[in-house]
């Protein structure tokens, strides 16, 4: 009960600042609220509370004393899946009832954004189970114990008993997803027998790891540690020495009867399920496999572009980007004359460009990672008015699953900016970490790609809550990928090595066009998919496996990047061209930032208004 009334009470704290006061009983109960608004937010509202893991992430609700929800995990049954999709009609109905004259331009683009993806949810739930819920890459398996350590605030006993009171409902939620695997796997849906074979590694090493190195237990009692170490400085106390010792007790103990137990549940469930499985990889083996794909490359590219079309633009890009490589491996005297493989070899075997296999080694990479980004940060005066007020900081993927983890990965600041945007490097494999690479990786993980996107977006005034959070990959991955090519434009990257670090890095995209496209369209095996990839990228084959196996549990996200990347510079290519010498590029920052993420025509419908006001 106390909880319920927490949530209440952070409610009326929310709708405050949503409506103002003399708004909040109308906005909240009104089938229409007078603004536009008060209605798409009191549905995301709605929803954020109804998952306290969203409302941990947001970190919005700590800042006013409400920390009930830490205390809870998500209710992973297949009935509460079922609750959002039955919702879809009612709410777009909502929206539908504001009519176009009546709101703002931003209403009106809200509106847009809102209707686009409702409806395109409503015409993708026919293949809401064409998914791998549970794979190499993510899932509750590994999800879990990342969102205890990198989201689960610890700063006083309540947090620690919130921590323990999550583990407890650990089992609770493994079982409740175990029954939406099964479901899946009733409609035909089955993992390609690798995937099974990676997460049962994952999970088996999981429980047999010594509960006192395992990260649920290590992250608590670093956690207490940092706050004891903190309060010790001011003569405090918060976890004394007996307090910890029990606290860990209790976690070891719970480990055993509720952690440990989940994992074996899946563990059991997917010994069974590889028997049934395999090594056909493409979506195209599943019941209308090649539709729920055409639907997938709609959503993450938010165009109608066919597989074809985006596979043969792939190739094109490929050539054009090996042929630049190339041009400037011969003018630093390096042998081209058996073609781009060859070149790349020799690049890739002078030593010069790693840091030496050590923990030394790999500390000294995260700390030239943030002198890159600081560096860059106080030089974009010429490029961007609005900066992100969040930090940014750079950190190791967590050991336990950087095996099989993509090369690096953003991890956004909280709403109330108790926690900075979070820069993740994949440290796993020293190789696949040359130094020619670091600054574009920088750039398009944190500044000025993701972190300025996310960051801005959300401390962006006036915007609903869901356009701080949409989901539109190819704006926020063509936007990254953009960043890196900004960087350049803008001199960060003068040494020509450097600048084979990014063409390398679009020159990965592209080849992820080919691939993709190839894996689930042109039925090519992961084999021949890993082959086509190492032959013309140049990467490490640790690095071209996990990639691989990521597009196949990811049927379309891979395309976003380079799709977006090419529209978003299009965009700014028309914008030249139509203003001249009236072009400002910090100006055109500005208006592709500050909407947050959009699909891409919508986006070239802001700048299009953009433009035609400054011609006015």
């Amino acid at each position: 009960m106390i909880r319920k009334i927490l949530k209440w009470f952070g409610l009326i704290i929310l709708l405050l600042i949503i409506g103002g006061a003399s708004f909040i009983g109308h906005e909240w109960y009104a089938d229409k609220p007078i603004r536009f608004k008060s209605y798409v937010d009191r549905t995301m509202v709605k929803m954020a509370f109804d998952s306290p893991e969203t409302l941990t992430s947001l970190g919005f609700l700590e800042g006013i004393g409400i920390k009930g929800h830490n205390a809870d995990l998500d209710d992973a049954s297949i009935e509460k899946a079922n609750e959002l999709f039955d919702m879809i009609p009612t709410i777009r109905q909502g929206v539908a009832q504001y009519a176009d004259d009546e709101l703002e331009q931003s209403d009106r683009t809200s509106k847009e954004i809102a209707l686009y993806l409702l409806d395109f949810a409503n015409e993708a739930k026919q293949f809401r189970y064409h998914n791998y819920p549970v794979n190499q890459l993510f899932g509750i398996q590994n999800g879990f114990p990342s969102f205890m350590d990198a989201q689960h605030q610890v700063n006083t006993i309540e947090d620690v008993d919130n921590y323990i009171s999550r583990l407890s409902q650990v089992n609770r939620k493994f079982t409740q997803s175990l029954e939406s695997l099964k479901l899946i796997e009733n409609k035909g849906i089955i993992p390609p027998r690798f995937v099974i074979d990676r997460v049962l590694d994952e999970m088996q090493d999981f429980i047999a790891k010594p509960v006192k190195e395992n990260i649920l237990y290590v992250s608590l009692k670093d956690k207490m540690d940092k706050v004891q170490e903190a309060a010790t400085v001011d003569n405090e106390s918060v976890f004394s020495k007996e307090e910890q010792t029990r606290i860990l007790a209790d976690v070891e103990e719970i480990m055993h009867s509720s952690v440990h137990p989940a994992y074996q549940l899946f563990i059991n469930y997917f010994k069974k399920l590889r028997e049934k499985s395999n090594t056909d990889d493409g979506f195209w083996k599943h019941p209308d496999g090649d539709k729920a794909y055409a639907s997938s490359l709609k959503f993450f590219t938010t165009t109608d572009y066919s597989a074809d079309f985006i596979h043969d633009t792939g190739l094109s890009e490929v050539t054009r980007l090996q042929s630049e490589i190339l041009s400037i491996l011969a003018k630093e005297s390096f042998d081209i004359s058996g073609g781009f493989t060859p070149a790349i070899e020799i690049l890739k075997n002078q030593e010069k460009f790693y840091y030496p296999d050590t923990d030394d080694g790999r500390q000294k990479i995260l700390a030239d990672y943030q002198v890159i980004l600081d560096e860059i940060s106080s030089g974009l005066d010429d490029a961007f008015n609005i900066r992100p007020k969040a930090g940014m900081k750079v950190r190791r993927i967590p050991e336990f699953k950087e095996k099989t983890a993509p090369g690096a990965y953003y991890q956004q600041p909280a709403i109330d900016g108790s926690r900075p945007g979070m820069f993740f490097a994949n440290l796993y494999d020293i190789k696949s970490t040359p130094k020619y690479a670091m600054r574009t990786l920088a750039y398009h993980e944190g500044i000025p790609g993701h972190h300025f996107q996310i960051a801005i977006a959300m401390e962006a005034e006036g915007l609903p809550l869901f356009r701080k959070m949409s989901p539109f990959t190819a704006y926020t991955e063509g936007w990254a990928l953009y960043a890196e090519q900004v960087a350049w434009e803008l001199g960060f990257q003068n040494d020509p090595f450097d600048n084979i670090g990014r063409l390398q890095a679009e020159l990965f995209r592209a080849v992820r066009l080919v691939v993709d496209t190839g894996i689930h369209h042109k039925r090519w095996t992961r084999e021949e998919s890993i082959d086509y990839m190492l032959k013309n990228t140049g990467m490490a084959k640790s690095d071209v496996v996990s990639e691989i196996e990521r597009y196949i549990v990811m049927p379309g996200q891979a395309t976003s990047y380079k799709v977006g990347m090419m529209k978003i510079l299009e965009i700014r290519e028309d914008a030249k061209r139509r203003l001249g010498d009236k072009f400002n590029l910090p100006e055109f920052h500005d208006v592709v930032l500050q909407n947050g993420a959009v699909p891409l025509d919508i986006l070239a419908k802001i700048v299009d208004n953009y433009v035609n006001e400054k011609l006015k």
